[in-house]
């Protein structure tokens, strides 16, 4: 699509970014002379009718959200056409990168750097709150820092704007879920308080270096923004009693914005803020020490993958460390150091809880009860699973959904096995009576598995439309530095291949199972993953575990699976 010209105005030169809705052009403006950022909402080209209305519609709430906002830290939107049946939105190029690509790059940001960026974000948010709209999507990938310091604000698709209809489902929660406020996982209305949350995970991320509820699974992502407090802040120098303040669950008890951006101020001086201390839970001391941490600041960006300089984020999603594993010891934080990454997607979690919601363990239990599925060790992002944990009498199962199966693959597949087309959008072949079990919430990321015997053996299938990794080996690659708390964890193999014409990575590695991990039996186990990327930007992680001593016979059918594999059913 380079050189092609939109609208008969701008001409679209190189991508500078890309996510699972859309992608980010540079184009020059042939009748101003100027150059300009254009948002492509690919996404649209891989959906049902219905699905597409909904994006269409979130994609002009996008345009018309940032248009009633007039502050110099919100990107600029310039005009919304419409060309090749889809609308494209024009904007403000900013030449730089995001704080979530600074953080990855660098490791994390110094706290008075952090504070400044946050200070601007803050002032956009004031700014977004008094034109009555909400952005609900605040995360590092939609900070961008420009070369010439700005700091802006952008990625307002899934904002909500005072008195308009929702455009959402019912029981559908939207945004990145480690940066949702936790009174949004329970199904509450969002409010400002909701975003200053948001803003609070996102300097979390800056000066730590990883997401500060991020797990396994969206849906464990989930419960630890509502059970959980994050680990204690290493790296926040004087900003760690701001980050606390912003992440009290309850929305009554956080700063609100006046009071947030005159203690940013002070951090952004390098001095304790006065008055973040009145926010602080017992739990963290009356005088929490800190350190600060030079460890370089980042530059500018994008809120979307992809390198140089980029108007808005298009969606990147997000991606979730292991929480620490049934019987091997606590290793003093709650997350392992992951990259800033998130969704900006749907993920349905069930029906809405209403009302407000107890604290303490009545909360929990009513949370694992709408969560039916719990992962110890499940796909992280687009695809690993590594130890499935499932409690059996909340267990999701196939209720609702329906798998049509097909007799006699032919080819190189047994001529026993059958093809199953499954509603999530592949199709695979596999013995016949294996069972489908869905597991999570199936937006943007999916995660189905296969099994014949309640998950002892299983296959396991990732559908992400919104990847966060460039390949697949460096998405594997960040996940064993997860993996490797699993007992006598070994990698056996890591290695870049080609699969169906596409780059991709094979993954094979074996650990020990405990007792205590549900469906397993104790003992070594082995497991193997093919990741990679179709044509469509679509990550799939094709997953296969299985007991040791059953792994000359799962090896040559993986090897099957990967022969029968179809990315679209027909």
């Amino acid at each position: 699509m380079q050189g092609l010209l939109v609208a008969g105005r701008y001409r679209l030169a190189e991508s500078i970014g890309s996510g699972g809705m859309g992608r980010v052009w540079r184009a020059h403006d042939e009748v101003l002379h100027r150059s300009v950022a254009i948002k492509e909402l690919t996404a649209a080209l891989y959906v049902s009718e219905s699905e597409q209305a909904i994006l269409l519609a979130r994609t002009r709430a996008e345009a018309r959200a940032a248009a009633r906002i007039n502050h110099s830290a919100v990107v600029t939107v310039h005009d919304v056409l419409e060309h090749d049946g889809r609308p494209w939105i024009v904007m403000e190029l900013v030449e730089g990168r995001s704080l979530a690509d600074a953080v990855k790059e660098e490791g994390r940001v110094e706290p008075r750097e952090a504070a400044r960026i946050g200070l601007w974000v803050l002032r956009a948010l004031r700014a977004a709150h008094t034109a009555g709209v909400l952005h609900r999507d605040i995360k590092p990938g939609n900070v961008l820092l420009a070369h010439d310091g700005r700091v802006l604000l952008t990625d307002f698709g899934i904002a909500q704007i005072e008195g308009d209809t929702t455009i959402t489902r019912t029981g559908e929660v939207v945004g990145s879920v480690d940066y949702l406020a936790p009174e949004r996982v329970r199904g509450h209305d969002p409010g400002p308080s909701s975003d200053l949350w948001a803003l609070g995970a996102t300097l979390y991320t800056a000066v730590e270096g990883r997401s500060p509820f991020r797990r396994t699974t969206p849906l464990t992502t989930m419960q630890a923004v509502v059970e959980e407090e994050a680990a204690e802040l290493q790296h926040a120098g004087p900003l760690t009693p701001v980050i606390i303040s912003l992440l009290r669950k309850d929305p009554s008890t956080r700063p609100d914005a006046s009071e947030a951006e005159q203690m940013l101020a002070e951090a952004a001086e390098g001095r304790r803020p006065n008055g973040a201390q009145a926010y602080v839970p017992t739990q963290y001391g009356g005088a929490t020490p800190y350190r600060d941490s030079h460890s370089g600041t980042g530059t500018a960006a994008t809120g979307t993958s992809g390198t140089g300089p980029v108007g808005t984020g298009s969606g990147s999603h997000t991606r979730t460390p292991l929480p620490p594993l049934a019987g091997t010891p606590a290793t003093g934080t709650s997350t392992a150091g992951t990259p800033p990454y998130g969704p900006t997607g749907s993920t349905t979690i069930g029906p809405a809880a209403t009302g407000p919601q107890p604290a303490g363990t009545g909360r929990r239990r009513r949370l694992r009860t709408l969560a039916l599925v719990v992962a110890l060790a499940a796909v992280i992002g687009g695809g690993t699973a590594v130890v499935l944990q499932q409690w059996h009498q909340n267990r999701q199962g196939d209720s609702g959904t329906s798998v049509s199966t097909t007799e006699g693959p032919g080819g190189s597949v047994p001529d026993s096995w059958i093809r199953y087309d499954d509603p999530a959008g592949f199709s695979l072949y596999l013995p016949k009576g294996w069972k489908r079990t869905p597991f999570g919430p199936q937006g943007e990321l999916k995660q189905i598995d296969y099994s014949p015997d309640d998950g002892r053996h299983f296959v396991r299938i990732a559908v992400d439309t919104s990847p966060d990794f460039a390949d697949a080996k460096s998405h594997q690659e960040d996940l064993e530095q997860q993996v490797q708390r699993l007992v006598d964890y070994k990698r056996v193999t890591m290695e870049e291949n080609i699969y169906r014409d596409r780059k991709g990575s094979l993954w094979e590695y074996t650990w020990t199972a405990l007792a205590k991990d549900p469906p397993y039996v104790a003992g070594p186990r082995h497991a193997i993953e093919e990741t990679y990327f179709s044509r469509d930007g679509v990550e799939y992680a094709i997953y296969m575990s299985t007991p040791q001593k059953d792994w000359a016979k799962t090896s040559k059918q993986f090897t099957w699976v990967l022969q029968g594999w179809r990315e679209k059913t027909s």
